[in-house]
């Protein structure tokens, strides 16, 4: 597909979003690469050293990572605050979105295995919590903020400098009501379904939302996953209800079903509610949160409300509170068969359980029937099980194009390699 493909494709979005004025002025660098105009942000890009103390000492504490024979793991960049990754189609390259205001463009430019340039992506933008990355079919990147959705044309090629093309899929403010911004929550998650639209994962901002909020966040979706034209922004519908604070999802590469983790209500115990893997077969499913603080188990607020007749429940119980984030079906072909196909977790780890569990990478089995069969601990070793404090805190996966897995760590700003050797 050739460059003029996108840049035609871009200008046609730009055009399309001129005609329908937003009610909040854009940042005016943003305005600037609307247009292919320059921003005269400098052109030399700091980036992040990935040899030193930092680095040798991430490789020291792989050292105490565990995994099934055959398997290795190295470290393959330095990144800070890395949280959701997003690998090229066509280079050897990827996104990297945090919970902070930068993406990172992540360079493996000798196919090293390990990465040879991080820096900041689209630096003359201000972004906010720019957590979700993913790809449409066609090689545009998306970036999902906490309130704003933007949309990269052939980012991959054109990230080598600080401007880039850019499409305002969704202005500041219209992803959700501003009045509903909250610190809490507010990692958005992103993947483009075989139907072309882009869906969002949105958590809602409470441990436990109250009554008289439950009609707002059904209408946009907050507390539950929204499918939108990744260009314009149109068509929005609320895809899933019922989601606490969903930050991984998947499409099962088979049968076109939307996988998804989701975290738990806090304040329970240590070991309730349980964690959720949960599969959407079709839409307008509702998965029971808050009547359901995870799995059968009901939520103090909502005991005594009844339940929606059709709550769909997890396809799977994770463990209580070990925050099970990013997932990925692993399409490649380089792990034993016994992987191919399965699902990928990145456990983050917990945050108020008496006795720390998580920070490690679970796998999922399907059964012949599509339907999950069982999670076991793939990789483990960043909680220190004397200490009981982390030494790292998986938040995703991805499956390079070469087979191998790539685990990010926003705690050590860390992505890991695994590879296969053989046993």
């Amino acid at each position: 597909m050739s460059m003029n493909f996108f840049v035609c494709a871009a200008l046609m979005a730009v055009l399309a979003a001129a005609s329908s004025a937003s009610a909040q002025a854009p940042a005016p660098n943003l305005e600037k690469l609307k247009q292919f105009k320059v921003s005269g942000t400098d052109l030399n890009i700091p980036t992040v050293p990935q040899t030193g103390k930092s680095a040798d000492a991430l490789r020291e504490n792989l050292k105490r990572v565990k995994l099934p024979p055959g398997f290795k793991i190295d470290l393959y960049a330095v990144v800070p605050d890395a949280r959701m990754m997003a690998v090229a189609p066509s280079t050897n390259m990827m996104f990297v979105g945090t919970r902070k205001t930068t993406v990172w463009a992540v360079t493996d430019r000798t196919s090293s295995g390990h990465a040879d340039e991080v820096k900041p992506f689209a630096p003359s933008l201000k972004f906010k919590v720019p957590n979700g990355v993913c790809w449409t079919k066609d090689g545009f990147l998306i970036v999902v903020e906490h309130n704003r959705v933007l949309n990269f044309p052939a980012a991959e090629f054109f990230y080598e400098g600080p401007d880039v093309a850019v499409i305002e899929v969704l202005g500041q403010g219209k992803l959700i009501p501003e009045e509903e911004e909250s610190f809490n929550h507010g990692a958005r998650v992103c993947r483009v379904g075989k139907d072309g639209k882009l869906y969002i994962a949105m958590g809602q901002p409470f441990n436990v939302p109250a009554k008289e909020k439950l009609d707002l966040y059904s209408q946009f979706g907050i507390g539950g996953i929204i499918r939108l034209n990744a260009f314009d922004g149109s068509g929005r519908e609320v895809f899933a209800r019922g989601v606490r604070n969903s930050v991984g999802m998947d499409f099962n590469p088979k049968t076109g079903e939307l996988w998804f983790t989701d975290n738990q209500v806090d304040g329970m115990g240590d070991d309730q509610p349980p964690g959720e893997l949960n599969r959407a077969t079709k839409a307008g499913l509702h998965f029971g949160f808050p009547w359901y603080g995870g799995g059968k188990t009901r939520t103090a607020e909502y005991k005594d409300a009844k339940p929606p007749a059709d709550a769909v429940f997890p396809e799977l119980e994770m463990a209580p509170h070990a925050a099970d984030l990013g997932m990925t079906f692993y399409t490649g072909t380089k792990f034993p068969q016994k992987y191919q196909n399965g699902i990928f977790i990145a456990e983050h780890g917990s945050w108020n359980r008496t006795t720390p569990i998580g920070a490690r990478v679970m796998f999922v089995s399907l059964k012949a029937n599509g339907s999950a069969d069982k999670a076991e601990v793939f990789a483990e070793g960043w909680l220190d099980p004397e200490t009981k404090q982390y030494r790292g805190r998986p938040a995703d996966v991805a499956v390079m194009r070469d087979g191998s897995l790539l685990v990010s760590d926003d705690f050590a700003g860390a992505i890991y390699r695994i590879t296969y050797v053989g046993e």
